[in-house]
């Protein structure tokens, strides 16, 4: 049985400001583990600042090794920081969708989708002057898309946004990125739906 567990994403996959041992693909692994169900270390195939087409280049360069038992997705806060139109994030996204599928052996449950969370909350937005409003509502329609494509796609879906606007405070020291008592907070969110999608026999 494949025990591998592929992690794609950006600076909130990698953990940008926190160890690495504090990440969620991290956190998960451990509780995945702790509940029996056996998985590897996870490969992590992120960049802080990757949109949708530079996650993509990324796995084209990367060395995979399908079929795996897991797939995580987490994309597209770059879309929005840039100003990427959501059309455009939703082609990109169903793609990167459909390649995690295919590399979880065309199993869509085994693919975990987690939200973006809400940086407009964050010390940093309001030192960059940045209306929050407005992060706020194009996230919600990023988010609004992720959810629709995995339910299409079968994948399983997490929202953490809310998780993010909660609690604020949560960040590490560069005012920005979650600290590792939030991604502890997502950790509960993901957890159920990535061992229910290890458990399921398709």
């Amino acid at each position: 049985m494949p025990t591998g567990y592929l992690a794609l994403g950006d600076s909130y996959t990698i953990g940008e400001a926190v160890a690495a041992d504090e990440r969620w693909p991290a956190l998960l692994v451990r509780q995945l583990r702790a509940d029996g169900l056996p998985i590897d270390e996870p490969q992590i195939i992120a960049v802080t600042g990757w949109t949708t087409d530079e996650l993509a280049q990324g796995m084209d360069q990367a060395a995979l090794h399908p079929p795996y038992a897991l797939v995580s997705l987490q994309i597209g806060v770059n879309n929005q920081y840039r100003g990427r139109p959501a059309d455009e994030y939703r082609t990109q996204f169903a793609a990167l969708l459909a390649r995690a599928t295919a590399l979880a052996g065309g199993r869509a449950a085994r693919v975990v989708v987690v939200s973006i969370p809400d940086w407009g909350v964050t010390r940093f937005a309001g030192e960059q002057g940045r209306d929050r409003s407005v992060i706020a509502a194009e996230l919600d329609v990023y988010n609004a898309i992720a959810r629709h494509e995995s339910a299409r796609a079968g994948a399983g879906f997490v929202d953490i946004t809310g998780i993010s606007r909660a609690h604020p405070q949560l960040v590490a020291a560069d005012g920005l990125h979650p600290a590792a008592d939030q991604y502890r907070r997502w950790l509960a969110a993901i957890a159920p739906v990535a061992a229910d999608a290890l458990r399921t026999q398709d």
